[in-house]
């Protein structure tokens, strides 16, 4: 998990594969974030500290004040922005045009805005380059399999069967919702879309966004649910870091283990953008293997031997946030290919063996990182290889 040190909120990345009732309760869920460079300290006057609810979750916002700042101009403007994208993407509004699309029949077009479409386009982007691991039209088979905030070993004793599975998965079709311009439309009935996995990612896009072409802002650090961008340097005139939790079953906010660090680097435009999704904090031994809540839209099936934290960094977090999500809907050997084949930024943290993946975890020594190039390299604070 990502953990925000100086923040007292529990993240679980919530989305459409990774699903979870509390939406942002997940893990997406994920850990949250942390700030390690503001941790111990208060922050200087010339700082502002933002925080609120959104999408399910919270935010939190640190940014260097600009001279003659007007902070309750800076705050409408972040608040108007981010009730612009839950009244596009929020599947808790009935009135949101995602909730109103997936009630609308098939062949029955419904004009979508700019962040709507954005966050179509980085969805079909990342559902393609990963074969349909990241699919926001899986909630059909959530749905079926009954994953809410928790997972038992009542439903893997009596799982769905074959028919239902199969009923659920002909719903789960991307390619069945077009999209004409400023319009979109599905192509059958019953399929539905669920942004959960990237919305937050790009609520932090686009705040970031806000602080720096309308205030100029150049030194601040967005994180919704534990998705985050830095750009500049902290209340310390330091890069920023952000700490990443061990995924050990039953650790909270309060009682967590940080296992990494990644620091932003000075080199890339002096900004980072990263997501974590993970399954541990949902997950459950059932005759001797670990499944996840994580369902794999290709099978139906809940992952098995899936990655129970996965970090990307990514040019912008709505692709950190949907790619850590795609990851983790894979088994971990599939999910580390992919990520080298795509050339991701992606960090895993895992098992340190295998063999002892029905023992409790729950200590540093039983966890290992393993990193692809691009994030040693990101990680080493270097130009990212090709």
């Amino acid at each position: 998990m990502i953990n925000l040190t100086k923040f007292s909120h529990d993240n679980t990345l919530s989305s459409t594969i990774n699903h979870t009732s509390s939406k942002k309760a997940i893990f997406a869920a994920i850990g949250v974030a942390c700030l390690l460079s503001l941790s111990a300290c208060q922050q200087p006057p010339d700082y502002n500290y933002l925080n609120g609810e959104t999408m399910g979750t919270s935010y939190h916002i640190s940014y260097q004040l600009p001279e003659d700042a007007d902070e309750d101009a800076i705050q409408a403007s972040i608040d108007e922005r981010l009730k612009q994208i839950n009244d596009s993407m929020s599947t808790y509004q009935a009135d949101s045009t995602i909730s109103k699309f997936n009630q609308l029949g098939k062949d029955t077009p419904i004009t979508i805005d700019v962040d709507f479409s954005h966050v179509l386009s980085v969805s079909r982007q990342v559902y393609e380059q990963s074969d349909g691991a990241f699919d926001p039209t899986v909630m059909p088979l959530v749905d079926t399999w009954g994953f809410g905030s928790t997972m038992t070993v009542e439903r893997l004793q009596s799982p769905p069967s074959t028919a239902e599975i199969a009923q659920a998965l002909a719903l789960v079709d991307f390619g069945g919702v077009v999209q004409n311009d400023t319009t979109i439309h599905k192509t059958k009935d019953g399929i539905g879309l669920d942004f959960s996995a990237v919305a937050k990612g790009y609520g932090v896009d686009v705040i970031a966004n806000v602080l720096k072409d309308r205030y100029q802002i150049r030194n601040y650090m967005v994180e919704i649910g534990g998705e985050v961008a830095t750009s500049g340097v902290s209340s310390q005139q330091q890069p920023w870091q952000i700490a990443i939790d061990a995924p050990i079953e039953g650790s909270t906010v309060s009682a967590r283990q940080t296992i990494a660090a990644i620091r932003q680097p000075m080199n890339n435009g002096n900004q980072m953008h990263l997501a974590t999704s993970g399954n541990y904090r949902n997950s459950i031994m059932f005759d001797g293997k670990r499944y996840s809540h994580t369902l794999d839209p290709s099978t139906g099936e809940p992952i098995v031997g899936g990655a129970p934290s996965v970090t990307v960094a990514a040019d912008s977090v709505a692709v950190a946030d949907a790619w850590a999500t795609a990851l983790t809907a894979m088994p971990y050997s599939k999910a580390l290919a992919t990520a080298k084949q795509q050339k991701l930024a992606a960090m895993f943290v895992i098992l340190a063996d295998d063999v002892k993946l029905s023992a409790p975890a729950d200590d540093l020594e039983d966890w290992i990182i393993i990193q692809t190039p691009a994030m040693q390299d990101l990680r080493a604070d270097k130009k990212p290889s090709v």
